[in-house]
């Protein structure tokens, strides 16, 4: 594999452990009954299929793959299989590229399907602040997605301010299509538990607690969820080129769908990764190496295949920026601001992913490389607008 400029720049600060509200372009999906090939009846409620012999809702927990390396261990209960020695195309468009039947919106808000948590783990080490866990849940393959989009989650219970059910969280998907269980069965969530401690006492308030986030987080093996979606198409991989770059900056569980794009890419027998020349580079900005997300099987891909990935990681509580400052990832950035710009030129997509507050220090630095560059600002943005290479998608 050579690494080339043909580009798509992934910017994501997206938490898989939060919620967002994207912008959507929907299709029409038929109904339940419809899709079940039924009419004029009430159907049951929509869940994944069980297998007595599982206690993970149809999956059986150790038919998962692990890093198959010695020294290395899964972030999770699973991890890429390598060397790459199956042949997976049995979820795959034709040509594999074709993006025009994208599910989107399958199951919806009134027509939730049930999926069943495969398993929950801790993958944060001890002294990273709060605690993220990797969760996988099963959809017995009738919840298709592709890598990039996201599964809305329907937390049980009445919100106590509005008096009515809530409403549905958004968590990008940390896998592949064909799921960590290589059988396109499951699904993975990255999700970060979210708490809140009173700014006076310091002590934790159960009652602002993140409602979704702590259950998924609580969540036992067979333990029934509701899901929407899957939504989405701002982050979806171009795949028509074989020598396209893929720049992906994330903070914290913001790493999710780019997880996925790497596990596409070289952690399975894809017809993408049999074709794949490009260049995944990825910058990730955390607190500290303990908050590190999935590196295991990021530097496994890294020795494998040393001239099409790069990691950048950005260690707030770790490291220094140029001023003597705090690292962000922003300043990381900076530091290959003329790569990035000369990716963006040979046609490199720019994805920007996960919290607002991320934007403005991401911006401010790319305005000022402009800058320096005698490069006007709004119409090098305009610019890359115009040639859909500028896709944001934050909440």
């Amino acid at each position: 594999m050579v690494r080339h400029l043909g580009a798509v720049v992934f910017l994501g600060a997206f938490a898989v452990t939060s919620c967002y509200t994207p912008v959507l372009s929907a299709l029409r999906v038929p109904s339940r009954n419809q899709r079940n090939g039924i009419t004029g009846l009430k159907a049951e409620p929509r869940i994944a299929p069980t297998d007595e012999k599982s206690s993970a809702g149809g999956v059986d927990t150790s038919s998962l793959p692990k890093v198959a390396f010695q020294g290395a261990s899964p972030s999770g209960p699973s991890g890429p299989t390598l060397p790459l020695t199956e042949t997976l195309d049995f979820l795959e468009a034709t040509p594999y590229w074709d993006q025009s039947h994208v599910p989107i919106n399958v199951a919806k808000q009134k027509d939730p399907f049930i999926g069943k948590i495969v398993s929950v783990q801790r993958v944060v080490g001890p002294t990273a602040p709060g605690e993220i866990c990797n969760v996988v849940l099963d959809h017995g393959g009738l919840l298709p997605y592709w890598e990039g989009q996201s599964y809305g989650v329907l937390p049980p219970g009445i919100d106590p301010k509005k008096n009515k059910p809530y409403g549905v969280r958004l968590y990008s998907i940390a896998s592949t299509r064909y799921g960590d269980d290589k059988q396109g069965k499951t699904t993975t969530f990255c999700v970060r538990r979210a708490v809140y401690y009173d700014p006076e006492t310091g002590a934790e308030d159960p009652a602002k607690k993140g409602v979704c986030s702590n259950m998924l987080c609580d969540s036992k093996p067979t333990d029934e969820i509701k899901l929407t979606g899957p939504s989405g198409k701002v982050l979806l991989m171009p795949e028509d080129k074989a020598d396209t770059t893929y720049i992906m900056v994330a903070t914290g569980t913001g790493i999710a769908p780019f997880r996925a794009f790497l596990r596409r890419l070289f952690g399975e027998g894809n017809p993408r990764n049999k074709d794949f020349k490009g260049l995944a580079w990825l910058f990730l900005g955390v607190a500290n190496s303990d908050s590190l997300l999935y590196d295991e099987e990021f530097q496994i891909y890294k020795s494998m295949y040393p001239e099409n990935v790069r990691l950048d990681y950005a260690l707030s509580r770790e490291s220094t920026n140029s001023k003597g400052g705090k690292m962000y990832i922003q300043d990381k950035m900076q530091e290959y601001a003329d790569e990035v710009f000369g990716a963006l030129d040979g046609g490199a997509h720019i994805y920007f992913c996960g919290l607002k507050g991320m934007m403005p220090g991401i911006q401010d630095m790319l305005e000022a490389t402009c800058k320096s560059k005698g490069i006007d600002y709004t119409e090098w943005l305009t610019s890359l607008r115009h040639k859909n290479q500028w896709h944001v998608e934050v909440y």
